[in-house]
């Protein structure tokens, strides 16, 4: 056996838990449990039944939360992803479990054929992938999964070895998808952004003909209420652009749908600074990194910030570049970014509290979109429900500009609504109702993570504005 082969198999290591040990019946003992049972052995599904994959930035917001129970696995959770990358950099939305029927989830692997289809950008030929991306998290993931545990990362070469492969990710995406000329990253299909069914997204699909309702089968009808789900209609026009990008070779530049999204942007920006920091703990220079970053919230702000609505709004640029005049919660996510002007920060807080979303009034985990709008549904796919992900992208922003009470209330919110929903998928905004899939990963691995700092806080005598513990810790099975 090699050394790497001997130190993943540490069984002792890997189920080792961090500050606190967990028991059955610590509060935070059902977030551990929803990442056990979706666990494969290799990465964790975001839920069992409808999305029996890998998916991108999933695994990162599930590393982030699983190196409180086992650094080891988090890591692995991102090796495991970033093996499935492309040859020409990208890191594909889905890896593809190939024991998994293909009637289980659509588009199925013989939809996205990226061993064929994707062969002129490189994809890999012992794996079946999307041919699409999601948001650049894992640079950021990585980071924080190393300072889980640096010796065990720093004896498993964990960064040295991630490393490359998101460096040749952040390429990609800022040599590839610079389709404005601005600088920014555009997202090539809704999927990319991860807000799928956002009203964001209106106006730039409203070009795109639909595919035949009849050359596909919506596999997740079967988990969800259609009235929560996205409409035939849309769902044809995503079938249509995915096609489109496949038949081309996905080749970038070309489609029908090219839209600057604050949100992607802001992510790409956070993992140009984590990973000046993995630079640099590889004994490198992580100048050149935050340099690119700052140029990178330069552009962001010249391109997308918005006076009069008090936040970010995305750019079709295939409508000339217009400004897309849709409040959504991806306007506020560049609220993270720690070399946001000081105005526009203020700014962002004042539209986060205000009545387009009113966190901390009428709403206690971020809605997706603007309460006001006619377009607003509290509970139909990223049109009005709050997910848990963007609350806490929005916790983090809050507290890096020094929103603290702010912050201390909304993580309070996240940790308690988790549980109370049974790791939901999303919330009604209003009520916490659960909507969706109930022991859906990402949230539990989230909840996990704010329920871990504010135990450190505690620890170091800090007493925050909110309380936060789980209302119970019970299991759920299903995303829809």
């Amino acid at each position: 056996m090699d050394r790497t082969a001997q130190l993943t198999a540490r069984p002792a290591r890997a189920d080792l838990a961090y500050d606190p040990p967990l028991s059955d019946t610590s509060p935070q003992a059902g977030a551990a449990r929803v990442l056990a049972a979706n666990w494969t052995g290799t990465s964790t599904v975001p839920s069992r039944s409808l999305y029996p994959h890998q998916w991108s930035w999933d695994s990162a917001f599930i590393a982030i939360g699983l190196r409180h129970v086992s650094p080891l696995r988090a890591q692995t959770e991102l090796e495991t992803l970033l093996a499935a990358q492309w040859g020409d950099g990208r890191v594909p939305h889905i890896v593809f479990n190939p024991s998994v029927p293909l009637d289980a989830y659509f588009p199925s692997p013989d939809f996205w054929r990226s061993a064929t289809a994707g062969r002129a950008a490189g994809a890999p030929r012992t794996v079946q992938t999307s041919g699409i991306v999601q948001p650049p998290v894992h640079a950021l993931a990585a980071w924080l999964v190393h300072g889980a545990d640096p010796g065990l990362s720093r004896e498993r070469g964990f960064l040295a070895r991630v490393y490359p492969r998101l460096a040749a990710w952040h390429r990609y995406l800022l040599h590839r998808r610079d389709l404005g000329g601005g600088g920014l990253v555009s997202v090539v299909h809704p999927w990319e952004q991860g807000m799928d069914n956002s009203p964001c997204w209106d106006a730039p699909l409203a070009r795109i003909t639909p595919a035949p309702a009849r050359s596909f089968r919506r596999a997740d009808l079967d988990h969800g209420a259609p009235e929560d789900r996205p409409t035939d209609l849309d769902y044809g026009r995503y079938v249509r652009l995915a096609a489109d990008y496949r038949d081309a070779g996905y080749a970038d530049g070309g489609g029908q749908f090219a839209v600057e999204d604050p949100a992607f942007n802001a992510l790409l920006i956070a993992s140009e600074h984590a990973l000046a920091r993995i630079a640099e703990e590889l004994g490198a220079a992580g100048t050149a990194r935050r340099a690119r970053a700052e140029r990178l919230t330069g552009a962001l702000v010249e391109r997308l910030w918005e006076p009069a609505a008090g936040q970010f709004l995305c750019r079709d640029l295939r409508a000339g570049g217009a400004a897309v005049r849709e409040r959504g919660v991806t306007g506020l996510i560049p609220l993270l970014l720690p070399d946001l002007p000081r105005d526009i920060a203020a700014a962002l807080v004042r539209t986060l509290r205000g009545p387009h979303f009113s966190l901390g009034d009428r709403t206690r985990l971020v809605p997706s979109h603007d309460l006001l709008a006619e377009t607003f549904d509290p509970h139909r796919y990223w049109r009005g429900p709050a997910w848990f992900n963007t609350s806490w992208l929005v916790e983090r922003g809050l507290r890096t500009h020094g929103e603290t009470d702010q912050a201390d209330a909304l993580r309070a919110a996240v940790v308690e609504l988790a549980g109370a929903t049974g790791f939901a998928e999303y919330a009604d905004p209003f009520t916490g109702e659960a909507c969706g899939a109930t022991g859906f990963s990402w949230t539990a691995a989230l909840a996990l993570d704010l329920h871990q700092e504010l135990l450190k806080h505690l620890a170091q005598g800090v007493s925050p504005t909110g309380t936060a513990t789980f209302a119970r810790s019970d299991e759920g099975g299903d995303r829809g």
